[in-house]
């Protein structure tokens, strides 16, 4: 009888942990003042039965330079907007930024579990201080809001819908910081467009009129499972082509992606169709805009390295290309 009571008992407690984890949730909770940080939201199921189709989460006063990883399968849009306060960014003083970010058109069956990634610095937060983080999930026309944020001092746990929470902690004394982005947006957190003269040219490689130069990628976070790739096409012929696919064996797939940004949100998506190379002109693959990205990566790129692709063109053919990792910053 006893063991039976024993049982009971420890299967309403895993019964009662794994409602306390059904809601939206940090899978870590806590993070240090004045750092930059990976904040992985938890997301255990749709709602009522019904598949995810959309993400958004607003990012508190505190939480700046977002930076969202992009999600195999979503579109990613990020909202810009004025922060409260000015928050110095290596000596850049930024007062805008990202405000919330959402993923959008994808699909993630009830039957499984998922994580979303936001990489941001924490800065100007008291320790002791809890950052909530309201999300908006939605499942075609099914939403579930995990909104509610707790009164200073009242306990969150008897919230129906709470907002994930991120409990700030005290730092060391010497206010280090350092950037972990594998795709790296630039200063402010958006603007990935400022390369310059700091990316050094890879191989030159030519296909009949084309010849592609300047390939490079970023080095990655450790873990994480997206990288970014780069390069020049010149078409000096007198026909149009296009590139239609790439493919590399450091990765599991690799796809072409374009990103814009009108009235402060900027948008990224797949270009399923590839991109044309004009005759006579030249495209540019840089960060910003037209991008690969590489889904699934078995090794996470390091500064030094070098990362092979094939390049398939309607006309040219395939074309192999080697790019030269760089630093998270793209120097």
């Amino acid at each position: 009888m006893k063991t039976i009571k024993t049982f009971a008992l420890a299967a309403l407690l895993s019964a009662t942990a794994f409602a306390a984890e059904a809601h939206m949730t940090f899978l870590n909770k806590e993070a240090t003042q004045e750092t930059t940080i990976l904040a992985t939201l938890q997301l255990p199921h749709g709602c009522d039965g019904k598949a995810t189709t959309e993400v958004r989460v607003k990012l508190p006063e505190g939480f700046v330079f977002a930076k969202p990883q992009p999600k195999a399968g979503w579109e990613l849009e990020v909202i810009k907007g004025d922060y409260q306060k000015t928050y110095d960014n290596h000596g850049d003083k930024v007062k805008t930024g990202a405000v919330e970010i959402r993923w959008k058109n994808g699909n993630l069956s009830d039957d499984f579990y998922d994580t979303f990634v936001i990489q941001g610095k924490v800065s100007g937060i008291a320790a002791g201080t809890s950052l909530a983080f309201p999300v908006i999930q939605m499942c075609g026309d099914a939403v579930a809001a995990w909104d509610q944020v707790a009164k200073d001092g009242s306990d969150p746990h008897g919230m129906k819908n709470p907002a994930p929470l991120l409990k700030i902690v005290a730092g060391d004394s010497h206010g280090h910081d350092h950037d972990m982005a594998g795709m790296d947006m630039g200063k402010t957190g958006m603007d990935m467009s400022g390369m310059g003269a700091a990316v050094p040219a890879g191989e030159t490689v030519k296909a009949g009129d084309l010849e592609i130069s300047g390939g490079f990628a970023k080095a990655m976070l450790p873990g994480q499972p997206v990288g970014g790739g780069f390069f020049t096409v010149r078409n000096s012929g007198q026909a149009d082509d296009r590139l239609v696919s790439v493919s590399s064996p450091a990765a599991g797939e690799v796809q072409i992606h374009a990103m814009e940004t009108k009235d402060n949100v900027m948008r990224m998506r797949q270009l399923k169709d590839g991109i044309a190379i004009a005759a006579g002109e030249t495209v540019k693959l840089k960060p910003g805009n037209l991008h690969l990205m590489f889904q699934k990566v078995k090794t996470p790129f390091k500064q030094g390295d070098t990362v092979p692709v094939t390049l398939t063109f309607e006309k040219a053919g395939k074309v192999d290309l080697v790019l030269q990792v760089l630093s998270a910053q793209g120097k």
